[in-house]
């Protein structure tokens, strides 16, 4: 699923509602993930899912539905996602075959009982020995079980690289002021490792077998429609407020115009603005 990187105390009433709409923007591409796992497991086989990190459980509902008899597990350390995730469930009619589970990954993992397909989207970068948690994983996995991870991919597009503001390739500067970001929280994470990021490898190392990779892509072109664009808006917005002291002057008064409803070349009025990106499933098995 879709994830912040922040480490400030969090605003889960504000928060959830943001982590919601963007899996929801992006399960067109998680759908079509979610149907190339049926490729690797017969659907009719999966009885148990664990979805290790399901915040808001949006992809709960897709495994669910492309897995129908299988029971499936949202696993979070937030109650408030958990709760987001219950009413989802709800509302897509699973309820019967549906658990929320309030678990700390990884201190909790050896209690959730054992799968058949265990889901973690974008968890394993934020826990310090990446190794480590995949083995814990991996020992929850029944005989002939998968392990699917989402890392990698490639940067979102929203903007043209030439917005008409500022300097030209305002967003591969703040990818860039990202990763900077994003090498301090992975070392500031408790017991933190480096690891090459060779997910195959590292899915061998805990004792599975890879089953291959795929990337999935979602498309949007512009103009994007106006809930598109309302979540540009909440996306920059935070990337304002997390990267303070890593953008240039220049850039951050450009995110201010950018933010500003009233400005005419701000997102709220830009046509220009869609939404580009890929996310990479890796796949092993017991």
């Amino acid at each position: 699923m879709s994830h912040h990187h922040d480490t400030a105390p969090m605003d889960w009433d504000r928060l959830g509602p943001l982590l919601e709409s963007s899996a929801e923007l992006e399960s067109p591409l998680y759908r079509e993930a979610a149907a190339w796992l049926g490729t690797l497991l017969p659907p009719a086989g999966v009885r148990r899912i664990l979805d290790v990190g399901s915040g808001p459980g949006v992809l709960t509902t897709l495994l669910a539905d492309a897995f129908p008899h299988a029971e499936t597990v949202a696993v979070d350390g937030t109650p408030q996602l958990l709760e987001r995730a219950r009413a989802r469930a709800e509302r897509a009619g699973i309820a019967d075959r549906f658990e929320a589970r309030h678990a700390e990954i990884p201190g909790d993992l050896h209690q959730l009982g054992q799968a058949d397909l265990i889901w973690a989207g974008n968890v394993i970068h934020h826990i310090g020995d990446q190794r480590a948690v995949l083995g814990e994983l991996a020992r929850l996995l029944r005989p002939g079980g998968v392990l699917a991870i989402v890392e990698g991919g490639l940067p979102t597009r929203r903007l043209p690289r030439d917005i008409g503001i500022g300097r030209p390739g305002l967003e591969a500067r703040l990818d860039a002021a990202h990763a900077d970001w994003f090498a301090r929280m992975r070392a500031g994470l408790p017991g933190a490792k480096g690891e090459p990021e060779d997910w195959r490898s590292l899915l061998a190392a805990a004792d599975l077998r890879p089953s291959g990779s795929r990337s999935f892509l979602l498309d949007v072109p512009a103009p994007a429609p106006r809930a598109v664009r309302e979540h540009h808006l909440t996306h920059f917005e935070r990337q304002r407020e997390g990267l303070t002291g890593l953008l240039a002057d220049d850039d951050a008064a450009v995110l201010d115009r950018l933010l500003d409803r009233a400005d005419p070349a701000g997102l709220a009025r830009r046509e220009d603005t869609y939404l580009l990106t890929a996310r990479t499933v890796h796949t092993a098995r017991r």
